[in-house]
């Protein structure tokens, strides 16, 4: 059995990917210049979920305002593991979690369909402090997922959740180096 606190994720030797959901203006620029521009925000938190299907719940399978285009964004594991070092989980001292540059929760992982899981999905929160950092220094590469994500999305409508997981990224255990784990894990 699984872990009930695990980063799930679809990374390599070097690299990991995060999912994000944009409006099209950002996504259309973020995806013309190869990472991420006006009107990207760079003055305020930006979330990243290593979990494909939990930004499918949270964004509607790419149908809530704002939330239309699905990108798939691929970090650096230095950059990823750094964020981490610096994060502090939500549930953690007000006062720690104002001062954080970056900020980690624990939300239940999702089915194809929405239903919560019995175990957690982590969400990173990569604030003002960092954000350039990750943009400029920490971004390989962008990926469009909105027409897999479509596509998907239809084929579970129509009652063909095992053709539509075909088209979702693989992702497997990640492993954290153990400080790291035991910073992250609720109740540590």
């Amino acid at each position: 059995m699984a872990p009930q606190y695990q980063i799930r994720a679809d990374y390599d030797a070097h690299t990991i990917v995060v999912h994000q959901a944009y409006s099209p203006a950002i996504a259309d620029a973020a995806l013309q210049a190869g990472r991420f521009v006006a009107p990207f925000s760079f003055h305020r938190m930006t979330w990243i979920k290593p979990s494909f299907l939990w930004l499918m719940h949270r964004s509607n399978w790419a149908r809530k305002p704002g939330q239309e285009r699905v990108l798939a964004v691929r970090i650096t594991r230095e950059g990823w593991e750094e964020a981490l070092s610096r994060a502090v989980l939500t549930t953690s001292d007000p006062a720690a979690v104002a001062r954080a540059a970056v900020h980690v929760q624990w939300d239940p992982e999702r089915s194809p369909r929405g239903a919560a899981l019995n175990h957690y999905s982590i969400q990173v929160g990569i604030g003002r402090q960092l954000i350039r950092t990750f943009t400029d220094d920490w971004i390989v590469n962008l990926t469009d997922l909105t027409p897999q994500v479509r596509k998907a999305a239809a084929l579970i409508q129509t009652g063909h959740a095992d053709k539509a997981q075909r088209l979702f990224p693989t992702e497997r255990a990640y492993p954290l180096p153990r400080p790291l784990e035991n910073r992250l894990s609720p109740g540590r």
